[in-house]
């Protein structure tokens, strides 16, 4: 791949990973997820974890380490989630 692609991959990555950062920050600051969906982060960390894979069988450290990333971001949100409904239980 030329330089310009590896600009643009890299790019787009760090986009796609720190999306969920301001989410994150919000979330553990407050621990309110009344507005989150449950359903919807699940099926986003799944889908990361499919890319990761995907990434390792392209052998694409970039493609790995974005979506690890973004995994790592989306998951603590998940977790919260998930800790605030057994709460509420």
């Amino acid at each position: 791949m030329d330089i310009f692609g590896e600009i643009l991959g890299c790019l787009a990555g760090i986009c796609t990973a720190v999306v969920f950062l301001p989410q994150s920050i919000q979330t553990i600051k407050t621990k309110n997820v009344s507005g989150l969906s449950l359903g919807s982060y699940v099926i986003y960390c799944v889908g990361m974890i499919l890319w990761i894979a995907y990434g390792v069988y392209l052998h694409s450290i970039q493609m790995m380490f974005f979506n690890a990333l973004s995994l790592f971001f989306a998951m603590i949100i998940l977790y919260i989630i998930i800790q605030q409904r057994i709460k509420k239980r």
